[in-house]
C-alpha cells in the first residue's frame, strides 16, 4: 500500500486513521462483544432491545460479517500463495536468483490457475477445520510461539536490509512527505487501518465475547494497536531496501513480498532455511486471521438454527472457495476481464481486454477494504458511542480517569464518524 500510494503522505495519513478512527472502532467492537457474549449480529440486537432501540441494527453486523466472508474469499487465495513458497524455498528454487528470475517466478506461478486452485483449496481446508471442531487452544498456543518469532524474523530481515546499501533509500521512501498523492491515499489508507486491525467485520467483536470481565478492554487495544503500527513499519523499513537493492518497483501491488524476501532469501548466508521458516510463520499468521474472517458468521448461524457446527463451517467454506475462484483467475485467465471501465466520455460496467478499470479480485478488493469495512466501523462505533448509552460503554471500560473516559467516548462518537465521513466526502469530491 506504501509503494502503491507514494510513501510518507500514505504513512502519514495512516497512523492518523489508526489513532482516530481505528483504535475507537476497535475499542467499540471489543465491549460491544464483551457485553453481549454473543456473535455480532445478535449482540447488536440484543444491545440494541435492551437500550430501547430497534433490533435492525443488526443488519451492520451481519453485513460486516458477509464482508468477512467476501474478504476470505481473497485472503484464502494469497495464503495459498506463502504454503507453495514453503515447498519452494525448501526444494532451493530461489538460491543465488537474480531480482528478475525470482519475479519471473512468481509470473509463472501466478499464470497457473490449477496450481493456485489447488494451494487455494488447501488453505481454506486447513481454516474450516480448525472452526468446524473449534480447536481454539491448540492454535491459541501454537501462535503464542509463532508469532513472536515472526517478529524475530522481520527483526532479521531488517538487520540485512541494513546491509544492502538502500536502506535509507527505503527509510526516505517510507517517510518523505509529498502532498501530491495525499488524496489519492485517504480512502485507502482509511480502509487499510480498518484492514490491519481487522475492524469493520465483526472479528474483534467474537474476541470481545470472550475476554474476562477482568481485562483493560482500553489498555489492550492502545497496546494491540500500537504493537500493530510498528510491526507494519518495521516490516516496511525491512522490506523496502530489499526491493530498491534488486531494483525492483515499490508500486508492483501484492505480489511484492513474494519477489523481494524469496531475493533476499536466495542471496544469504542460511537463507533457505530462513526462507522456509519465514513463509510458515507467514502461512500461520494468515491462517489465524483467516479464521477470525470465518467464526463470526459461523457463531451466528450456529446460534440461530439447529444445524451442526461442522456442517454450517463446510457450507460457508466452500461459498468463500468458490468466490474465491475469481480470484485466483484474475491472474490468469480472467485477466481481460474488466469491470468500471473509464473510456473518456464513456462508462462500460464490465468490457473484455480494456486497457482500465478492474479486474475481479480489484473489484472484491475496493468494495471490502475500502466501501465495506469504513461503513461497518462506522455502524458499529455510532452504536457503541450513541445507542449503548453512557452508563453501559462506562461499564465496559472500566477508565477510571473521568478524562480518559470522556476522551475515549468523546472520540467513539465524534471523532470518528466524522473522520470516516470526511475522508468519503474527500474521496467523492476528488
Amino acid at each position: 500500500m506504501v509503494g502503491v500510494y507514494g510513501g510518507g503522505a500514505f504513512v502519514l495519513v495512516f497512523l492518523a486513521c489508526i489513532a482516530l478512527i481505528g483504535v475507537p472502532v476497535m475499542l467499540a467492537e471489543t465491549l460491544i462483544g464483551r457485553r453481549a457474549r454473543q456473535s455480532p449480529a445478535n449482540a447488536l440486537k440484543a444491545l440494541a432491545l435492551e437500550a430501547g432501540h430497534s433490533a435492525k441494527w443488526s443488519w451492520g453486523a451481519f453485513a460486516g460479517m458477509i464482508t468477512a466472508l467476501l474478504i476470505l474469499s481473497f485472503y484464502s487465495v494469497v495464503g495459498g500463495w506463502s504454503l507453495d513458497y514453503i515447498i519452494d524455498m525448501g526444494r532451493g528454487d530461489f538460491q543465488g536468483v537474480t531480482a528478475d528470475q525470482v519475479g519471473a517466478y512468481f509470473a509463472t506461478v501466478i499464470a497457473d490457475p490449477w496450481r493456485l486452485t489447488l494451494w487455494h483449496t488447501l488453505f481454506m481446508l486447513l481454516s474450516a477445520a480448525v472452526i468446524a471442531k473449534g480447536v481454539v487452544a491448540g492454535l491459541e498456543r501454537s501462535l503464542r510461539i509463532m508469532m513472536p518469532l515472526l517478529f524475530v524474523m522481520l527483526v532479521i530481515l531488517l538487520g540485512y536490509s541494513l546491509t544492502t546499501g538502500h536502506f535509507m533509500e527505503g527509510v526516505h521512501f517510507m517517510f518523505d512527505f509529498s502532498t501530491d498523492k495525499l488524496l489519492d491515499g485517504l480512502l485507502p489508507a482509511m480502509g487499510h487501518a480498518f484492514f490491519s486491525l481487522s475492524v469493520g467485520v465483526g472479528s474483534i467483536m467474537i474476541y470481545g465475547a470472550y475476554m474476562p470481565k477482568h481485562s483493560s478492554i482500553s489498555g489492550t487495544i492502545v497496546g494491540v494497536a500500537l504493537l500493530d503500527t510498528f510491526v507494519s513499519l518495521l516490516a516496511g523499513l525491512a522490506l523496502f531496501p530489499i526491493v530498491f537493492a534488486a531494483g525492483l518497483n515499490p508500486s508492483e501491488g501484492p505480489g511484492l513480498m513474494f519477489v523481494s524476501l524469496p531475493f533476499a532469501f536466495g542471496n544469504v548466508a542460511f537463507g533457505q532455511l530462513m526462507g522456509v521458516v519465514f513463509f510458515v510463520l507467514v502461512a500461520i499468521a494468515a491462517w489465524s486471521s483467516a479464521i477470525s474472517l470465518l467464526e463470526p458468521m459461523v457463531a451466528y448461524l450456529v446460534e440461530r438454527t439447529r444445524i451442526r457446527r461442522g456442517w454450517v463451517t463446510f457450507w460457508l467454506a466452500f461459498t468463500c472457495w468458490f468466490v474465491g475462484l475469481g480470484t485466483v483467475f484474475s491472474f490468469n485467465i480472467w485477466q481481460q476481464a474488466k469491470f468500471f471501465v473509464n473510456e473518456g466520455d464513456a462508462f462500460h460496467l464490465y468490457q473484455w481486454g480494456a486497457a482500465g478499470g478492474l479486474d475481479f479480485f480489484g473489484v472484491i478488493d475496493f468494495f471490502t477494504s475500502r466501501i465495506m469495512l469504513p461503513l461497518g466501523g462506522l455502524c458499529f462505533v455510532v452504536f457503541a458511542g450513541w445507542v449503548m448509552g453512557r452508563e453501559a460503554v462506562r461499564d465496559e471500560l472500566s477508565i477510571r480517569n473521568p478524562l480518559l473516559f470522556t476522551l475515549a467516548l468523546f472520540l467513539m462518537r465524534y471523532v470518528a464518524p466524522i473522520g470516516i465521513l470526511i475522508v468519503f466526502a474527500a474521496q467523492l469530491w476528488k
